[in-house]
């Protein structure tokens, strides 16, 4: 984590990386006392993070009583405390309910919004192709394809190997990040 930091870049693991025995609000301190950040703008920084992440009401809960939703959004809230360039997503829908998906969905608009480059690596198709820019498919090792959301859909290799005859792009219009 603290050599991430140090180079600007933010991360969050496919598994639960929460720290289970620490409140949320102490789990995004933790980020901020091991950066170069003065520590007088970490209680600030926490609050913020807490606040753009809906995290206020659940502040005080220890990361082993999160659900799925409420994990991923104090990881991904950690992973921004020290205001990364690139943030790398492993797996960010993995393990949480629609409407989590939702959420993350939401938070990756704003993030490329506020000019911080993502980067995604899922497997959960629609809900990653509805919100990337650009998108690289891996099979076998190998990149198969690379463009546009619509570029891979619209393939018929892709469609063939990976996505299936039936597969159909979701538009996510209504994600312009803005509140």
């Amino acid at each position: 984590i603290y050599r991430r930091a140090q180079r600007g870049i933010g991360y969050l693991a496919q598994e639960a990386s929460v720290f289970r025995k620490m409140s949320v609000e102490d789990n995004i301190m933790s980020v901020l006392e091991m950066s170069k950040i003065p520590k007088d703008e970490h209680t600030d920084r926490v609050e913020s993070l807490l606040n753009e992440f809906g995290l206020q009401k659940i502040r005080k809960s220890l990361g082993i009583q999160l659900s799925g939703g409420e994990r991923r959004r104090t990881e991904i809230a950690r992973a921004l405390a020290i205001d990364p360039k690139f943030i790398l997503l492993d797996e960010p829908f993995a393990g949480v309910d629609p409407i989590a998906v939702e959420d993350i969905q939401q938070i990756v608009v704003k993030l490329k919004n506020k000019n911080i480059g993502v980067l995604i690596t899922d497997h959960n198709v629609h809900e990653t192709l509805s919100i990337t820019d650009r998108a690289y498919l891996l099979f076998e090792g190998n990149i198969l394809k690379s463009g546009t959301a619509s570029d891979l859909a619209n393939d018929e290799t892709v469609r063939n190997v990976y996505l299936g005859k039936n597969f159909e792009l979701r538009s996510l219009s209504n994600f312009s990040g803005e509140e």
